[in-house]
């Protein structure tokens, strides 16, 4: 079994204490959720989905031309058939039966026509739109900061981005002109039984204050049920993407059992909100059936004596009776239209949040680009915190020449890698400032600021497709010579030539083909590449071995050579040469100067430096 060094162990640590942290957030989510009230039907919420839908207008009105003609011919449908029995069959004329049936016949076939028709466009706009919507959050979620990201998971958002645009789709799709088709149906149908027989009419209406109670009462429970639900399954969907991606921690500390419990219970919750969902369903569908079946029976009833007492044909009250079945079926769809419309409310509530949301870190309305820089770097008195009375940087100062390696080391948490956030302004400083030959980071565009900033990290991404798209992913415009000048440099061409499909071999999702020390490598011929003025290292080689280490190590030089440069390393041994090494302690510098004026202090680097080198001399001896 392979042993964990202390920093694995640390980061393994670190990741199941986040994990902890997001199961309470989300009990806490499902405890609040059932305090939320309903609030009132928001106009402005529908007005910006339909914002989408605008630049389809012209398609729409087709469809909606298309929908009138069908809806049309789908009320006169009942008339015919009526016109047919008491022109034809009661009268014993085959010629009228033909002509009445040939109408039907005509007009079934245009209604189709059109149905068809309706569908169809509504389709292209109901793709066009999620088109749009999935385009704007993703470019959203790009705006929003680090902090965003880092405290969101990934799975909320993919249900988000998939689930909710998804339910939108349908809605659009289907539900629009459905929603045009069943009032005009509606509408049609009770003029055409008011026109054939009033009273009949106003008798088949009788029960429709039942039906407006019941659907009153019974949207306002749908639709908490299906805002519990989404929200549900966002968290279900989010907590299954952490347990899959930290697999390896789960198992690490035996977390399989705890893992199965907690989305038991999530998923518990999921099936709960769906059942509630479906039995207010199960209530409400068969009380429209009934009433339905019940006015039918009144009309049969009441329409058979008319009929007894000369005042109504037997067309009419086949009509009649088609008429109350089709009069129930509009707002059986009406209803069915709101069970879906609730449900694109409670999705188009969540992406619109997201939609919403401004990034922590804007650029100021007078920031301007950051012009080529030389690389003069300082951090005048900087302090910064990730929470409110929770410092992590105190009273930080140092300058960085062009060309300069500046080295930061120190224990975990003493706040190196904060620097290099602040530095890339990922985050902004609470105190003090940074400057870039004299420019203050926040008064320059993010972009200009990044265009000119390297970063490796030493959890290196690498996104799927082959080596050349990634080493080419900072710098879009760099040459196949370029890409392979920059890959050589740093020593991975080495190993690449040796692949089956050399530069164009696929990486796999997130370099699953590449080794960790290959994935590593590759970052630093995708930094330079891009051709920084400053380069910063975020323990890039802690995941690469010694002889890797070795290996690149005078590539580094070179790479290094001309541009400022700051490096966090906790092998010590590869800072040495460093122009100026930082010791940071409890976020704040405890010694500043060159790896031999730190030696001869004897303060803190001399007792890092020392213990290094007696773990990896015990180490050396351990493995004879």
């Amino acid at each position: 079994m392979t042993t964990l060094t202390q920093e694995q162990q640390r980061q393994e640590a670190e990741q199941l204490e986040e994990l902890e942290e997001r199961e309470a957030i989300i009990q806490r989510l499902l405890k609040d959720e059932d305090d939320d009230e309903l609030g009132s039907y928001d106009n402005q919420l529908l007005k910006r989905l339909f914002g989408y839908v605008r630049p389809y207008r012209t398609q729409l009105i087709w469809a909606i031309i298309l929908m009138s003609v069908s809806s049309l011919l789908s009320v006169a449908g009942p008339w015919l058939i009526g016109q047919t029995l008491d022109s034809g069959v009661e009268q014993n004329n085959l010629q009228q039966v033909r002509f009445w049936t040939l109408i039907f016949a005509i007009s079934v076939l245009v209604e189709w026509a059109t149905n068809k028709g309706r569908i169809a466009i509504m389709a292209y706009v109901g793709t066009g739109v999620v088109a749009d919507i999935r385009s704007a959050l993703f470019r959203h979620l790009h705006k929003l900061s680090l902090s965003f990201h880092i405290n969101y998971s990934v799975g909320r958002l993919m249900s988000r981005l998939i689930g909710d645009v998804s339910v939108i789709q349908d809605f659009i799709t289907w539900s629009i002109t459905g929603l045009f088709r069943s009032f005009f149906a509606l509408f049609g149908i009770i003029v055409a039984m008011l026109w054939l027989n009033w009273q009949l009419a106003l008798l088949s209406f009788v029960v429709l204050p039942i039906m407006v109670i019941a659907t009153n009462v019974w949207r306002k429970q749908v639709r908490l049920a299906y805002r519990a639900s989404r929200r549900r399954s966002s968290l279900m969907t989010g907590y299954l993407n952490e347990s899959i991606t930290g697999i390896r921690v789960t198992k690490s500390f035996s977390r399989e059992p705890k893992n199965a419990s907690f989305f038991d219970m999530l998923n518990r919750s999921f099936y709960e909100a769906n059942i509630r969902a479906a039995k207010l369903t199960a209530y409400f569908f068969p009380s429209v059936d009934f009433v339905g079946s019940l006015s039918m029976a009144i009309v049969v009833g009441v329409g058979g004596w008319m009929i007894t007492q000369g005042s109504l044909t037997p067309g009419v009250l086949l009509a009649f009776v088609l008429y109350v079945q089709r009069f129930f079926e509009p707002i059986r769809e009406l209803a069915q239209r709101f069970n879906v419309f609730q449900s694109t409310m409670a999705s188009t509530e969540r992406i619109f949040e997201l939609l919403d949301r401004q990034p922590d870190l804007q650029d100021s309305p007078t920031a301007v680009p950051l012009p080529r820089i030389e690389g003069t770097v300082r951090f005048e008195n900087v302090g910064f915190g990730y929470k409110v009375d929770e410092p992590v940087l105190r009273g930080i100062s140092l300058e960085a020449l062009p060309g300069q390696q500046i080295a930061l080391v120190g224990e975990t948490g003493a706040g190196k890698s904060t620097i290099i956030r602040l530095l890339a302004r990922f985050f902004d400083v609470t105190d003090g400032r940074i400057t870039i030959d004299g420019h203050d980071i926040r008064d320059v565009t993010q972009a200009s600021l990044r265009e000119q900033l390297g970063v490796v990290l030493q959890d290196t991404f690498l996104f799927s497709g082959s080596i050349m798209d990634n080493i080419r992913y900072g710098r879009l415009d760099g040459t196949d010579d370029e890409v392979i000048a920059a890959a050589t440099a740093v020593g991975a061409d080495e190993f690449i030539s040796k692949l089956p499909q050399g530069y164009h071999t696929d990486v796999g999702e997130n370099g699953v083909n590449m080794s960790v020390g290959q994935r590593q490598i590759l970052s630093f011929a995708r930094a330079l590449l891009a051709n920084p003025r400053i380069l910063v290292l975020d323990e890039a080689t802690s995941s690469v071995d010694t002889a890797t280490e070795k290996q690149i190590q005078s590539a580094l030089e070179k790479l290094l050579a001309g541009r400022t440069s700051f490096v966090i390393a906790h092998r010590l041994n590869t800072i040495v040469k460093s122009d100026k090494i930082v010791v940071l302690e409890n976020g704040q510098v405890a010694e500043m100067g060159t790896h031999e004026e730190l030696l001869a202090l004897h303060g803190r680097y001399f007792n890092l430096y020392t213990m290094q080198w007696a773990t990896q001399g015990l180490a050396a001896e351990r493995s004879k």
